[in-house]
C-alpha cells in the first residue's frame, strides 16, 4: 500500500504551480519596468544634453546665420566662426578610416570565422577585443610621437615626390601649394582613426557573420560549392546588413572622436585637398580651443558641438535602420 505522505496532493501541487507562476510573473514586470525606465532615461539624458547645448549655441546660430555657419572664415579677431573646415576635416578624415579599416575589418572576421580553426582564432580574438579599448590618447600619442614623424620622413614625403604633377593623386597625395608634406595631416589622423575603429568592426562583423545557421554552410558544401563560392553565396547574404551597420556604427565612432585626432591631425582652419597637410576636425577644434573661448566664440564651439551630436545621432540611426531592414528582409526570406 502507498502510504498517504507518498501519495501526490493534487491541490497542493497546483497551489505551488500558481505560486510560482505569480513569482515570475510579479519578476518579468519589474524588470520590465527596470529596463523601461532604464531606456527612458538614457533617451531622457541625451535629449537634455542636446536641449542644454542649443540653448547655449543660439548666440553663434543668431550671430552667423546660415551662411555664416557653412563659412570657411574661422577668425577670433573678426568674430567669425564659419565651421565648414571643421566639417569637411570630419568627413575627410571619417572617410579615409573607413575605406582604409572595412577590408580589412571584412577580412580578419571572415577568417576568424570561416578558415582559421577555432583554437587559433580564440586568442586572436581576444587580442582584437583588448585593441578596441585601449584607450584614444594612447593612440593619439602614439601616432604623433611615434607614426608622424616616421611617416614624414620615410612614407608621405617620397609619396608627395613621386606624384607631384599627377592628375587626381597630385592633388591628393602630392605636396602642399607650399611644397612641404606633414606628419600631423588629415591622412595621419584618418590611418589614426582606422586603428581605432578596426577592432570594432571586426568584432561586429565577426559576431555577425557566426550567427549564419551551419546547416546553410553545409548544404553549400554539399552541393559542391567552394570555401569561397558559399561565402559569397551563403555567409554574405545573410551578413551584409549586420556588417553594414557594423560599418555605419564605426563611422559614427571616427567622426566622434576627439583626443586622437586632435594629437595628429594638425591646426589648419584652411580647406585643402592635400591629403599630407594639416586640417581640423570639429571634436578636435572643440577640445584645443574650448579652454580660451567665451562669448560667441564659446557659444560657436558649442554650436559645432551640437553639429556634430545631430550628425553622429544620424548615422547611428541609419545602423540600426539597415540592421533592422536586413532582418526583416531575412524573415521574409
Amino acid at each position: 500500500m502507498v502510504s498517504n505522505s507518498a501519495r501526490a496532493d493534487p491541490a497542493g501541487d497546483a497551489g505551488s504551480a500558481r505560486s510560482l507562476t505569480r513569482h515570475r510573473s510579479l519578476g518579468d514586470r519589474v524588470f520590465q519596468a527596470v529596463a523601461l525606465v532604464a531606456g527612458l532615461l538614457v533617451l531622457a539624458i541625451l535629449v537634455l544634453i542636446l536641449v542644454s547645448t542649443t540653448q547655449q549655441s543660439t548666440s553663434w546660430f543668431s550671430h552667423e546665420g546660415i551662411s555664416g555657419i557653412f563659412s570657411t572664415t574661422w577668425s577670433q579677431q573678426k568674430n567669425q566662426f564659419g565651421a565648414l573646415t571643421f566639417i569637411y576635416g570630419t568627413a575627410i578624415t571619417a572617410l579615409i578610416a573607413v575605406i582604409l579599416s572595412v577590408p580589412v575589418s571584412v577580412s580578419i572576421a571572415l577568417l576568424l570565422t570561416e578558415v582559421v580553426p577555432y583554437r587559433w582564432a580564440r586568442p586572436i580574438v581576444y587580442v582584437i577585443d583588448l585593441l578596441a579599448v585601449v584607450p584614444s590618447v594612447v593612440w593619439g600619442l602614439w601616432g604623433f610621437l611615434v607614426f608622424a614623424p616616421w611617416a614624414e620622413r620615410d612614407v608621405y614625403a617620397p609619396i608627395a615626390s613621386g606624384v607631384k604633377g599627377v592628375p587626381v593623386l597630385g592633388n591628393l597625395f602630392g605636396p602642399s601649394t607650399s611644397g612641404a608634406v606633414y606628419g600631423a595631416s588629415l591622412f595621419t589622423a584618418g590611418l589614426i582613426l582606422a586603428f581605432m575603429i578596426t577592432p570594432i568592426i571586426t568584432s561586429l562583423t565577426r559576431e555577425v557573420v557566426a550567427t549564419v545557421p551551419t546547416i546553410d554552410r553545409e548544404g553549400a558544401y554539399a552541393l559542391g560549392a567552394t570555401r569561397l563560392e558559399m561565402i559569397r553565396g551563403v555567409v554574405w547574404p545573410h551578413s551584409q546588413g549586420g556588417v553594414v551597420g557594423a560599418v555605419l556604427l564605426g563611422l559614427g565612432r571616427a567622426m566622434g572622436e576627439t583626443i586622437a585626432a586632435a594629437l595628429v591631425i594638425g591646426s589648419s582652419t584652411q580647406i585643402t585637398s592635400h591629403l599630407f597637410t594639416p586640417g581640423y576636425s570639429m571634436p578636435a577644434v572643440i577640445a584645443n580651443q574650448f579652454g580660451e573661448a567665451f562669448g560667441v566664440f564659446r557659444s560657436a564651439l558649442l554650436g559645432i558641438g551640437v553639429l556634430l551630436f545631430v550628425l553622429t545621432i544620424i548615422v547611428n540611426v541609419l545602423a540600426r535602420g539597415v540592421v533592422a531592414r536586413s532582418m526583416q528582409r531575412q524573415r521574409g526570406a
